[in-house]
């Protein structure tokens, strides 16, 4: 059985020991993925308009009775910069090791050595126009993740 709780009178989580640096990963990795795929896009590029966005990351833990509080944003995203971006300590623990954008949709396979451990990730995200939807899904000392990714533009970026 899981030993994650949910307190819905004070909106928290409560984790075990096992959970807790596995959770602290799951969203450094997250960042870090985000971050991490500023693809140089040639030529025409995905069908995705410029401006600010807010961008849901519902994640799903299989075998967990309940998941997680989906987690929102905002970012602006550019034709140079995809996907948002994290911070640069987040960014140094995850490589990109493999990528690709076909059509509309990007993919990609990640590392990362962080001091929580080794984790391996492939993503995908797809846009149209002003809204995107993806996955990523990690893998980590035996336990794997998924996460649903949803974007939507909000309006131009603030300068």
């Amino acid at each position: 059985m899981s030993d994650l709780m949910i307190s819905e009178e004070k909106g928290e989580i409560q984790m075990s020991h096992r959970q807790k640096p596995f959770a602290a990963l799951i969203i450094v990795v997250t960042a870090a993925v985000l971050s991490s795929v500023s693809i140089s896009f040639a030529g025409s590029g995905p069908n995705m308009q410029e401006g600010l966005w807010e961008i849901t990351i519902k994640m799903e833990m299989p075998g967990m009775p309940v998941s997680m509080p989906p987690m929102t944003h905002t970012q602006c995203i550019t034709n140079e910069n995809m996907v948002p971006r994290g911070s640069p300590q987040q960014a140094e623990e995850c490589k990109i090791t493999e990528s690709k954008v076909d059509g509309d949709t990007v993919t990609w396979t990640m590392e990362c050595d962080s001091p929580e451990g080794k984790a391996r990730a492939t993503g995908k995200i797809t846009y149209a126009g002003d809204t995107f939807k993806g996955t990523i899904k990690m893998t980590m000392q035996g336990m794997e993740t998924i996460q649903h990714l949803s974007g939507r533009r909000i309006g131009d970026c603030r300068q």
